[in-house]
């Protein structure tokens, strides 16, 4: 069992590096991103930044880093969603050429194929994603890194957990797609839409209360809220020496969604953690559960 889940894995994960159509667009798109967020919204959050704390002299170095630390945060969390329904291409693919069929015609049962996939998913998604932090770490790094160690590992917690999200739901809308275009149209929505409805690309706090509460809804504002907090707090948080005093400071943080409010009460973060853990947990449970349904079906 354990020989075949591992072999199923790793023979997921070569067909999705081996295509390069594929993995090279990948791979690069997150570093395009961040060089276009420098390049045409680093000014705007720049001045929005200087708006907030008019009449004190902060540094350019500071507001720099705050900045850098809203356009990675926004980068990452919503690579971590729309890199996972990229990677669950083989999965398409399988279904096109009837592998998959011949693979539940074999002795593998339906949960364990559904596992692989899954597993070779968040593996792919992970690297990609793990990438672009790698990439995004070195820009803060040149704007000016106020990164704990916590910090930095929380980060990389955020970003598992998020993983773990996106996977599980990439999994579940791909199981119902049978072609290529299918797949393609899927990646271009989720690609479009996702980074506004969680918070990624616009700070929650800009859009009207009816909005911001319905999107509280959704898993992924969570996680996106726990990634801003953690790769920006630190430099916000240095304002207090600035002279900035606590009560803008903390208007800041929930202007840049580093606190989440659910219906107007501040959301603690290890409720994040929670919502996060449980909805990645769920989803997987779901997607199990269908291919099991079906392999019944079939049978």
């Amino acid at each position: 069992m354990k020989t075949q889940f591992f072999s199923l894995v790793k023979r997921n994960c070569k067909i999705f590096f081996k295509d390069k159509g594929v993995f090279l667009p990948s791979l690069i798109t997150p570093l395009i991103l961040l060089f276009l967020f420098i390049a045409f919204l680093g000014n705007i959050y720049r001045d929005s930044i200087r708006s907030v704390v008019e009449g004190f002299p902060i540094s350019d170095g500071l507001v720099e880093s705050i900045a850098s630390g809203w356009l990675v945060s926004s980068l990452v969390s919503v690579c971590a969603v729309t890199i996972a329904f990229t990677a669950n291409t083989v999965m398409v693919q399988d279904k096109v050429t009837g592998a998959r069929n011949d693979f539940l015609i074999a002795p593998v049962s339906a949960r364990l194929l559904a596992l692989s996939y899954f597993v070779s998913t968040y593996l792919v998604t992970a690297f990609m994603c793990f990438v672009a932090l790698g990439a995004g770490f070195i820009y803060m790094g040149i704007a000016g890194w106020h990164l704990t160690v916590s910090d930095f590992f929380l980060t990389v917690l955020d970003l598992l957990l998020m993983i773990l999200f996106g996977t599980a739901l990439s999994s579940i809308v791909c199981f119902f797609l049978d072609s290529q275009g299918g797949i393609a149209a899927v990646q271009a929505t989720v690609s479009s839409a996702y980074g506004f409805l969680c918070g990624a690309y616009m700070p929650l706090s800009s859009v009207t209360d009816w909005l911001h509460n319905t999107l509280m809804f959704l898993p992924g504002t969570y996680g996106t809220g726990l990634i801003h907090l953690h790769l920006m707090g630190g430099a916000i948080g240095a304002l207090s020496g600035e002279g900035v005093p606590a009560e803008m400071i903390a208007g800041m943080k929930e202007g840049f969604d580093c606190t989440l409010q659910f219906f107007g009460t501040d959301v603690p973060v290890w409720t994040s953690y929670l919502v996060l853990a449980a909805a990645g947990c769920i989803l997987l449970g779901v997607c199990l559960a269908i291919n099991l349904s079906r392999k019944n079906k079939s049978s």
